[in-house]
């Protein structure tokens, strides 16, 4: 009660102290002497002059949007910012072995300002429909073929309404005679593919590229191994990323989101199914011999069962040992026909038999142990053995795990330098997707990573910005999260409060001290007057003895007084002290000679 009391008091004192800041700040001059109505007159007017306009919050910085430039050599690049699709071919394709309703390219592309965008001005391809197949591409300006220089392709995509099922991944398309960008589909030949897709709960950054055999001719896909990086968010917050792959020359690769690589290898090593065959195989020919023996353990044939070993003895058996208990209703059936049930009036016993009561628990059984016929509990059988096996032993003929012998693989090959793939002349995108307004912008490829750095500040740069300045501060984000979590205000109270709380606990749980109140009700001393008394006998005590090693200096330098004379008169000083410091002490002691107590 009393640290409640507390509180309430350092409330008051400083709500008083900010009173009187206020009122000091308000005074010019202390000092002068003024007249009271001309003062509160002049005061008004200043008021009335100086009244604040509406609060407006500060304006947010604003980012302004420049189209991107390529600062070097490019061989594709499109920020879409005219507005239009010149350069972009729309698939008339259909789909094989897809039914006539949904085979068809018809899904539809535009060129849009992005959802909530921060920067006016800044298009992008948008993939407007859902659940339809969508296609498009452009040319090249001029082929890309991997010799010597890196391969570097960026762009950018944001999942503006999430994505439930379905991918924003780019194609670049190999040269080939047979290309026609007007019938792009799912089976035109691609050198690689590369982007985000998502289906339920499978969050991916693919990476393939399609691998020409030397011997075969024949292509096949090779998938990068899987990023150890969390992908949920690049697909989820609703924001845009910025997706780059690094090609090199020495067979290494990079991919990275929003410039931090989260995926890095090596051709020759980190591909599924690897790029190169092995040098061996296993003979398809090789059968296992027929006497060969894979069995590590078998049963000791020298084992015989033992002579008291009871293979039919019971697992369970009647306990002996069991009484049944005292009340056991025998002679009661434990369900009983329920005596207040009647026949259904509409109850036809030609069609539907003779009708029965229902059987519903005995009322007898309740109180008592149990009912019917009693029967002794099972208990496990402690001579029960089961059926006898001969114990298992190390098997001498025992020759391993049988397999085929490895002959040389026919169709091995070794191709060092994967790198070097099929030239592509192309970019498209096919895709299939069940959520709509996919965001695409800033495609760049090129082979130097300073022109796609600039490039991508440039751009997705300005986007970054520019969300960045109009995002809430820390309080804001916190209460945003605390909207779609709400357990999250537990935590920001006990943050809070926890502290403020022990503070308080331990500034005000002190040992608690008498007032004077106390004090007034006895005759004890208080702290102060004890402190003085204390004080002044010290002082006494310290002048005594400064006269006693006096008077001995005195009397050791008279030569005729005797022994004897100098200890009488010791004695009677002694004798006429005591007295005289008891009354002292005495008068001091006195409630009326107390000194008053300091405040």
């Amino acid at each position: 009660m009393e640290l409640k009391w507390l509180l309430y008091a350092t409330l008051l004192a400083l709500g008083t102290l900010a009173v009187q800041a206020h009122d000091m700040d308000g005074d010019n001059d202390a000092d002068d002497v003024v007249d009271i109505e001309d003062d509160l007159d002049d005061g008004i007017e200043e008021v009335e002059e100086s009244k604040p306009e509406t609060s407006t919050p500060p304006p947010t910085p604003k980012v302004t949007y420049r189209p991107p430039v390529p600062t070097g050599e490019v061989y594709f690049v499109e920020s879409f910012d005219k507005g239009t699709l010149d350069g972009w071919i729309l698939s008339r394709a259909k789909k094989d072995d897809t039914d006539d309703e949904i085979a068809k390219y018809d899904g539809k592309w535009e060129v849009q300002d992005m959802k909530d965008t921060k920067l006016p001005g800044d298009k992008g391809l948008v993939l407007v429909t859902r659940a339809k197949h969508h296609a498009i591409s452009s040319k090249l300006s001029k082929p890309f073929v991997f010799d010597t220089k890196p391969l570097i392709i960026q762009y950018e995509v944001n999942f503006q309404n999430g994505i439930e099922c379905g991918g924003a991944y780019v194609k670049l398309l190999s040269k080939t005679p047979e290309l026609n960008l007007d019938q792009f589909h799912d089976k035109t030949p691609y050198t690689i593919m590369f982007g985000p897709d998502k289906c339920g709960e499978d969050y991916k950054l693919h990476f393939i590229f399609r691998h020409k055999n030397p011997k075969t001719g024949k292509y096949e896909e090779k998938h990068a191994k899987r990023p150890d990086a969390d992908l949920k968010s690049y697909f989820t917050d609703k924001k845009t990323h910025l997706y780059t792959l690094v090609l090199n020359p020495d067979n290494s690769f990079e991919i990275l989101v929003d410039q931090t690589v989260v995926n890095s290898g090596n051709l020759l090593n980190d591909m599924s199914p690897p790029v190169n065959p092995p040098r061996e195989i296993e003979d398809p020919n090789d059968q296992k011999p027929e006497d060969w023996d894979e069995r590590p353990k078998i049963p000791d044939p020298d084992a015989v069962k033992p002579d008291d070993w009871d293979e039919d003895a019971p697992a369970k058996i009647a306990d002996e040992n069991a009484v049944k208990p005292e009340g056991w209703l025998d002679d009661e059936p434990e369900y009983v026909a329920d005596p207040d049930a009647e026949k259904p009036e509409d109850w036809d016993e030609d069609m539907d038999g003779e009708w029965e009561a229902p059987q519903i628990a005995n009322p007898k059984c309740e109180t008592a142990p149990g009912c019917g016929t009693w029967q002794r509990p099972m208990i496990d059988n402690p001579n029960y053995k089961g059926k006898w096996k001969p114990p298992m032993i190390d098997n001498v003929n025992y020759q391993g795990i049988w397999k085929p012998r490895k002959i040389p693989n026919p169709d091995f090959f070794e191709d060092l330098e994967p790198f070097k793939m099929t030239p592509f002349s192309a970019v498209g995108l096919e895709l299939w997707s069940m959520t709509s307004d996919i965001f695409f912008d800033n495609f760049i490829i090129c082979t130097e990573r300073a022109v796609a750095d600039d490039w991508a500040s440039d751009g997705w740069g300005l986007k970054k910005a520019a969300d960045g300045a109009a995002e809430p501060g820390v309080v804001g984000q916190m209460m945003a999260a605390a909207e779609e979590r709400p357990w999250l205000w537990v935590v920001y109270i006990l943050t809070v409060a926890l502290p403020v709380f022990l503070v308080v606990l331990f500034c005000c749980s002190g040992k608690k001290q008498p007032n004077a109140a106390e004090y007034k009700k006895t005759d004890a001393p208080q702290p102060d007057v004890m402190d003085e008394e204390k004080e002044e006998e010290k002082d006494k005590g310290d002048k005594e003895e400064e006269e006693e090693e006096a008077n001995e200096e005195k009397l050791g330098s008279d030569a005729d007084i005797g022994s004897a004379s100098q200890e009488e008169e010791e004695d009677e000083e002694e004798e006429d002290r005591k007295p005289a410091s008891e009354e002292e002490e005495t008068v001091n002691r006195s409630p009326r000679n107390r000194k008053p107590r300091k405040d």
